[in-house]
C-alpha cells in the first residue's frame, strides 16, 4: 500500500466520524443546542479542510473551489473560540459584533481575487507551480500563525479568567471541569502548532516531511475529537455556570469606593453569625448572591469582603466550614461506621475528588488518613 492510499484511508475514517459526530451533535435534543451546532460546526469545518488528500484523486488542476475550501481553515479557531465562549457563560447569545471573527477569512478570500479566482485555468497552475514565490501565500500563512497566536491566547485568558470568577461567586465542586476544557485547548493548541510546522516544510526543500506530518494530524484528529466529546456527554453539566456579566473581584476594588471599617467588620460578622447558625455550607449549590440574600448584603461588597479582605475565594471559605464539619463527624466516635463518602454528601460536597483535595488542603491528611490518627 503506498503513502497516497494510506493517506486516502485515513483521511475517510477521519472524515466518517467528524460529519457522524456532526451530525449527532445537530440532531440530539439537549438543553444546550447553541454550543452543540457551533462545536459540530468546528468539527465541519476542520473536516473539509483536512479533505484535500481525498478530493485531489478526484480533481485534475487548481480550481476556485480548491483554494475556497483552504480558505476555511480561517474559520476554525475563530469557531472553537465561540464554542468556549458558550460553555462556559449560560447566557451566551449571538451579537452582532462576532461577525468581526470573519475579516480574516474574507481578508483572505479578497487576497485571492486577481490573481487566483479571476484568471483563467494556466494562469492558476502557473500560481501553484510558483506558490513558493507567490507573495499572497506567504501572506497567508503568515496571517493564519498570527490568528492561531491570538485566538488560542484569548481562550486561555478566557478560561482563567471564567474559573477564577467561578472559585469567586460559587461553592460547588465544578471548577475542575475547567481543567479537561484546558486540557483540549492545549491539545488543539499543539496540533497547530504542528499545522505550522508542516507549512514550513510545504514551502521548504523537504515537501515530502510536510506530506508526514499531514498523515500523522489526519491519525490524530478523530481520537482527540472522540475524547473531548466522550468527555462532554458524559458530563453534559459541568459547563454553563457563569453570567457572562460577572466581574472579577479585582475590577469590582477599581469600581468601589473604599468600604469604611466598621461596614466591613459589621458584614463580617453577620456573614459568620450566619454560618455558624444556619449552616448553608450544606447546600452544594451554594453561591455569594444566596448569602448575600440572607444576610442583606450587597452581592457586590460581599464578594470583595469574603475574595479580597478575608484573602480567601468563596469557593474556599465555604469548603473552610464544609471540611470543619467533617472534620468533627471523624472525631465522632459513635459515626465511626459512616462511610467517607456519606460524610462528603453530608457536608456539602458533590464529589469526592473535591472532598478530598479541599480537605488534604486544610488538613494536611486525606479523610481516611485522618480517621485513621485519631
Amino acid at each position: 500500500m503506498d503513502k497516497m492510499n494510506l493517506l486516502s484511508i485515513v483521511t475517510v475514517l477521519s472524515l466518517f466520524i467528524s460529519f457522524f459526530l456532526a451530525f449527532f451533535l445537530l440532531t440530539v435534543k439537549t438543553a444546550n443546542k447553541t454550543s452543540n451546532r457551533i462545536f459540530a460546526c468546528f468539527l465541519l469545518i476542520s473536516a473539509i479542510d483536512t479533505s484535500e488528500p481525498l478530493i485531489s484523486q478526484f480533481t485534475d488542476g487548481p480550481s476556485n473551489l480548491g483554494i475556497f475550501r483552504t480558505t476555511l481553515a480561517f474559520l476554525q479557531i475563530p469557531t472553537f473560540y465561540l464554542y468556549v465562549l458558550s460553555v462556559c457563560y449560560y447566557d451566551f447569545k449571538w451579537k452582532p459584533e462576532y461577525l468581526v471573527h470573519l475579516i480574516p477569512f474574507l481578508v483572505v478570500n479578497l487576497a485571492f481575487v486577481p490573481r487566483f479566482y479571476a484568471v483563467d485555468l494556466d494562469s492558476k497552475i502557473n500560481f501553484i507551480i510558483n506558490r513558493q514565490n507567490m507573495i499572497e501565500l506567504k501572506f497567508i500563512h503568515w496571517l493564519f500563525h498570527f490568528q492561531i497566536s491570538i485566538y488560542f491566547t484569548a481562550v486561555f485568558i478566557l478560561l482563567r479568567k471564567v474559573k477564577k470568577l467561578y472559585l469567586e461567586n460559587n461553592s460547588g465542586g465544578k471548577s475542575n471541569s475547567y481543567n479537561w476544557l484546558f486540557q483540549f485547548a492545549s491539545i488543539l493548541t499543539a496540533l497547530y502548532l504542528i499545522v505550522i510546522l508542516k507549512n514550513i516544510f510545504k514551502f521548504s526543500d523537504y515537501p515530502y516531511i510536510s506530506d508526514w506530518i499531514k498523515f500523522g494530524i489526519l491519525a490524530l484528529q478523530p481520537f482527540i475529537i472522540c475524547w473531548y466529546l466522550y468527555k462532554a456527554l458524559n458530563n453534559p453539566g459541568l459547563f454553563r455556570n457563569i453570567d457572562s456579566k460577572l466581574k472579577l473581584v479585582s475590577d469590582l476594588i477599581l469600581e468601589e469606593k473604599n468600604i469604611e471599617p466598621e461596614t466591613l467588620n459589621e458584614d463580617l460578622s453577620k456573614l459568620k453569625k450566619y454560618m455558624a447558625a444556619e449552616k448553608p455550607f450544606l447546600n452544594p449549590a451554594l453561591t455569594i448572591q444566596d448569602i448575600a440574600n440572607a444576610i442583606d448584603v450587597p452581592v457586590r461588597e460581599l464578594s470583595v469582603l469574603v475574595n479580597h479582605q478575608l484573602g480567601q475565594h468563596f469557593y474556599d471559605f465555604v469548603n473552610t466550614y464544609r471540611i470543619e464539619n467533617a472534620m468533627e463527624i471523624l472525631k465522632d466516635q459513635s459515626k465511626s461506621k459512616v462511610t467517607i463518602l456519606e460524610i462528603l454528601y453530608e457536608v456539602g460536597f458533590n464529589s469526592k475528588s473535591s472532598f478530598n483535595t479541599a480537605f488534604k488542603k486544610h488538613t494536611g491528611n486525606t479523610p481516611t488518613e485522618y480517621r485513621k490518627i485519631l
